[in-house]
């Protein structure tokens, strides 16, 4: 999962109305009797490696699905999503198509994705599945997920005679911690979260806050919770964590800080445990620590059906063998492609039992408590780039807390119209 790209979810919102009249990439008339269907597939999921894993899916699909056959176009992620606007706008779109939930909103609100009426979306972990419903209704299934934890060395913890965090921290104890762990002297560290819009939306929902109103038409983090929100990212510069001239924030310098044995605890994500394994680090994770409460960070994958479809049963099916298939489940385990976003824990005792990290249970705990990125369409890619820029300005000190986030409604405000 690119985690790192801008989300492409441009100009969706100009297209409304243009798929629902245009033809989809369905080529076959429909099933009804039985008839040979042909639906079309397009996807970023599989590029970069797993590209055979999706067409042992998809081969299965077709097999219990004798009558429909599956077309599948693969694009790199940085292509994906400027074809995939051309292709809505055409009315062009294949009848099943990947999403993110950053750009979830601007496509519902388009008209773009079909309502899906007959999906059973109990087998779907509940936090993924109700990320992409809107009003009760389901317009699209969550196909993948990773999430954010809180990483240590547990080595760091032992030699300063300290419990290893747990799921009841709050952001007192990982202070307190991180304060007796750093030895800036010594080149160790004690946190690292970075400074950024991503952090500062889940860390806000943390302090019991809210980044935009509930009708999503007015910035809400100018607030109290939000200015401990940002006194909590921003503080732990040059304290607990280093600051930007000391390298915070370029590329891989806090994987390459953990990895050397010089930082105690590190807000990550769960497709950093690959790399961490080949280390010899003694390193384990636990739920991020809230304020007044858990809110874990929670970055997602789906599936969507097109409004324009011409076999919406077939792409529907499709869809759900996709996105929760047992298929797809030991698939993606066995590849270590990314995680299923099913309910049923059971069958990821496979993924459970793969150490390190000792505590995998974390990840599936974390869900318990999500914080969903807030999308607001158009604007959202200026959004993040706004919140980042002025929490940096408060982090070196050229702006107070509560100035940077005055600033950052008043340059938000135009983007929500």
């Amino acid at each position: 999962m690119n985690r790192t790209a801008t989300p492409a979810g441009i100009g969706v919102l100009a297209i409304t109305g243009l798929v629902l009249t245009g033809c989809s990439g369905g080529g076959a008339p429909s099933a009804e009797g039985g008839e040979d269907v042909t639906i079309t597939y397009t996807n970023f999921i599989s590029s970069g490696g797993n590209e055979e894993n999706l067409t042992a899916i998809v081969d299965a699909f077709e097999a219990e699905n004798e009558n429909v056959t599956v077309e599948v176009k693969t694009l790199p992620y940085a292509d994906y999503f400027t074809a995939l606007q051309t292709d809505l706008a055409g009315g062009t779109a294949s009848d099943v198509f990947d999403i993110e939930f950053a750009n979830y909103a601007a496509y519902q609100q388009s008209g773009v994705l079909a309502p899906l009426a007959d999906v059973d979306t109990s087998v779907y972990q509940k936090s993924l599945a109700e990320a992409y419903a809107t009003d009760g209704t389901q317009y699209a299934l969550p196909s993948s997920f990773s999430n954010v934890v809180l990483f240590y060395n547990a080595d760091l913890f032992d030699a300063a005679g300290l419990d290893y965090p747990t799921s009841e921290w709050t952001w007192a104890d990982e202070q307190a911690a991180a304060e007796k762990l750093t030895d800036a002297a010594a080149g160790v560290w004690g946190d690292y979260q970075p400074i950024s819009y991503h952090e500062f939306y889940k860390a806000v929902a943390q302090a019991g806050g809210q980044f935009l109103s509930d009708d999503g038409t007015s910035v809400a983090f100018n607030s109290p919770e939000g200015i401990a929100a940002a006194e909590w990212l921003v503080g732990k510069s040059g304290t607990t964590m280093p600051t930007a001239e000391q390298g915070a924030g370029t590329p891989d310098f806090d994987s390459g800080l953990f990895a050397d044995g010089k930082l105690a605890m590190w807000h990550s994500g769960i497709w950093m445990f690959g790399s961490l394994a080949e280390t010899d680090l003694n390193w384990d994770i636990a739920v991020e620590p809230g304020d007044t409460q858990h809110a874990s960070a929670m970055f997602s994958n789906a599936v969507g059906v097109s409004a324009g479809s011409k076999h919406l049963a077939e792409a529907e099916a499709f869809a759900e063998f996709l996105t929760s298939s047992k298929v797809t489940v030991d698939t993606r385990l066995e590849a270590g492609w990314e995680l299923p976003p099913i309910a049923d824990e059971a069958q990821l005792d496979a993924y459970l039992e793969v150490t390190p990290p000792a505590n995998r249970q974390a990840v599936f705990d974390s869900l318990e408590a999500v914080a969903l990125a807030p999308s607001i369409g158009d604007g959202q890619a200026e959004m993040q780039d706004i919140v980042s820029e002025e929490l940096t300005e408060a982090a070196a000190g050229r702006k107070t807390v509560e100035q940077a986030l005055t600033d950052a409604e008043s340059r938000i405000a135009p983007l929500l119209g």
